[in-house]
Parts: structure tokens; C-alpha cells; sequence
């Protein structure tokens, strides 16, 4: 071998060597990377199991129905415009819940040790204090979903219904009644809605009783899916659309008139009228008061009987919306009730 061959043949072995030691570097990176992948894998798994162990039955309840409903998108795709962006949105208020419990579980444990903090109060705070988001997230997207599954109205059949079982429409023969001091009297009813909940959870919540704040919130959760289901099973859009034109004025009244008619304006949806979620909600929590502050439960009765009224006088539900709601905000009591009897049910907060 020559000078100029033995000096080809070394440059070959550098090159093969170089070539050699690239591949092993690629591949350790590439090992390296994988492994982090992994790690954030595990972590990721981790975090979600912890996130888990934390939820208590409303949030099984409420995991469960953005299932369920997500599915419902999927399998009736073609009836909605963009279902791909309300599975999207139920997925990250899936997320939210989680990555709520999991920052609230995380924050007692160090309070455990540590007592009492800023953190720890503003975690338990929005721990508790979500599902009234929630509930108002999943009536707003009923707006979206009332048509999912059953294509048009079907507001003749409880039309029907209620004039079998009244001889008259309701919404129409109250009108006789209308006076601007009844009509505020009867937006005032309707407003209580809004704060059989509030009161409730409040004293229990003040009162630390956690096992029987939640209770409540997961009566009221399993009341509101029985509500949601039927109403993508069976729309319909309420006496306000239905027999618009129909009435010779509008109800005239003062101040509650007024943030009604506000709050109707800005949260209105057409559909998901049966049944009343108006009067489920109130049915849940009356009979959350019966059996965790019974003294409460008559404060809300008589209220709860007038709101029921309210919602045919001012227009927004039939008859049988109210006797619906009844049904359902009862069986979200029932239903509830077995629930928190499961293991596992009760959060650890509240253990």
C-alpha cells in the first residue's frame, strides 16, 4: 500500500468513525427525548389520577354528562354546524373541573400542616362555588343542542296537553289577571330561582358542613341532566315563542319586571323548555333543605309554589314544563341521594 492509498484508506476510517460516533449521539438523543416523552407521559397520568381521586359525586355527575352529551354530538354530527368546536368546548370545561379539583386537593394537603392560607381559602372557594358556573354553561349550550337529535318543535303536543287538562291555555287565560302591581308581584317569584341554591349552599358552606353542601350541588346536578337530556329528546321552545302575537300587551311592571326582562334578554334560549329547569332547580334544592335544614325547607315552600305559578303567568312555561320540572328536580333528590351514599362520593375536603 502505497503513501496516497494508506492516506485514502485513513480518511475512510475517520469518516466511518465520525459517521459512527453522529449515529450514537443521534441515538442517545433520541433516547433522551423519548424518555422526557415518557416522563411527561407519566406525569401527565399522574396529575390526572390525583385530579380523579379528588372528585366527589358531582363531578361524577357532571363528568358524566359532558360524556354524554359529547357522544350525542358525535353521533348526530350532521345536525349541528360546528360539532367539532362544542366537543372542543366541553372537553376543556372537562379540563377546568379536573385541574380544579386537583389544585384545591393539592392546597388542603398542605394545609393539613401548614393551617389555614390565602390559597387555601380561594381554592375552596372556586371548588365549591363552580357548579353554579356550570349549570349556567350547560343551559346557555342548550341553545346549540335543543335540535341535536329531534328536528322541530314540539310545543302543540303539551298545548294539547294543557288544555285537557285545564280546558283552556294558561299562558292566555291569565292574561285577564294582568296588573302592573300583580305582574312585579309575579316577576318577583320567578325571580327566587335564582336563590333557593345560593341560600342553601351558603348556610351550608358557612356553616363547614361539606359533606352536606355537596349533596346538594349533586342534587341538583342530577336533576338538570334529566332536564337536559329530554329537552334534545323532545324540544320545546316555551308559550313566549310559540304564542307570540297572541297576547294583547306585554307585562308591565317595576323594578324585578325590569331585571327580569334583563336577564331574559341577555340569557335566553330559545328551546330546552320542557322541562322547566326553572322549577327542577328550585324542586332540588327545596328538597335538599328538607333533609339537611329542615326549617329552610318551609322558608322555600311557599316561594317554590308561587315561582311554579310565576313561570306560566309570565309566559315562559306550559303546564306541564312545570309538572316536568317536578318530576325531574325530584328524581335529582332520589337519584342524588343514592349517589353520595357510594364510596368515594364524598370529596376529601369534605371527609
Amino acid at each position: 500500500m502505497n503513501g496516497v492509498e494508506r492516506q485514502n484508506y485513513r480518511e475512510k476510517e475517520a469518516a466511518l468513525a465520525w459517521r459512527a460516533d453522529t449515529f450514537a449521539a443521534r441515538v442517545a438523543e433520541a433516547g433522551a427525548g423519548e424518555q422526557q416523552t415518557g416522563g411527561f407521559l407519566v406525569l401527565l397520568q399522574r396529575e390526572l389520577v390525583a385530579a380523579w381521586a379528588a372528585c366527589g359525586a358531582f363531578e361524577w355527575v357532571a363528568l358524566g354528562y359532558l360524556t354524554v352529551s359529547g357522544a350525542l354530538i358525535a353521533i348526530f354530527a350532521e345536525n349541528l354546524p360546528h360539532p367539532a368546536k362544542l366537543i372542543g368546548v366541553q372537553a376543556f370545561v372537562a379540563a377546568v373541573i379536573l385541574a380544579l379539583c386537583g389544585a384545591e386537593a393539592r392546597v388542603a394537603e398542605r394545609t393539613e400542616w401548614r393551617g389555614e392560607t390565602f390559597a387555601s381559602k380561594f381554592w375552596r372557594f372556586w371548588r365549591h362555588w363552580y357548579p353554579h358556573l356550570f349549570f349556567l354553561f350547560c343551559f346557555e349550550e342548550m341553545a346549540k343542542l335543543v335540535h341535536l337529535v329531534t328536528p322541530g318543535w314540539q310545543d302543540a303536543r303539551l298545548i294539547a296537553f294543557d288544555y285537557w287538562l285545564t280546558g283552556v291555555n294558561p299562558s292566555l287565560w291569565l292574561e285577564r289577571f294582568a296588573h302592573p302591581a300583580l305582574n312585579e308581584f309575579m316577576q318577583f317569584a320567578y325571580f327566587t330561582y335564582f336563590l333557593y341554591l345560593l341560600i342553601l349552599g351558603g348556610i351550608l358552606y358557612c356553616r363547614r358542613d361539606w359533606e352536606s353542601y355537596w349533596a346538594a350541588m349533586t342534587y341538583s346536578a342530577v336533576g338538570y341532566v334529566f332536564g337536559y337530556v329530554i329537552a334534545m329528546l323532545f324540544p320545546v321552545q316555551s308559550p313566549w315563542y310559540t304564542l307570540a302575537g297572541m297576547w294583547h300587551g306585554d307585562l308591565t311592571g317595576g323594578p324585578f319586571t325590569a331585571l327580569i326582562n334583563l336577564i331574559e334578554k341577555c340569557g335566553r334560549v330559545h328551546g330546552a323548555a320542557f322541562p322547566s329547569q326553572h322549577v327542577a332547580g328550585a324542586m332540588a334544592a327545596l328538597w335538599g333543605a328538607w333533609r339537611h335544614r329542615r326549617w329552610l325547607f318551609w322558608v322555600f315552600l311557599p316561594l317554590v309554589l308561587l315561582m311554579c305559578v310565576s313561570t306560566v303567568y309570565v309566559r315562559n312555561h306550559y303546564v306541564a314544563d312545570v309538572f316536568g320540572g317536578m318530576v325531574t328536580g325530584t328524581l335529582g333528590y332520589v337519584i342524588g341521594g343514592w349517589i353520595m351514599r357510594v364510596p368515594g362520593a364524598v370529596t376529601t375536603l369534605a371527609r
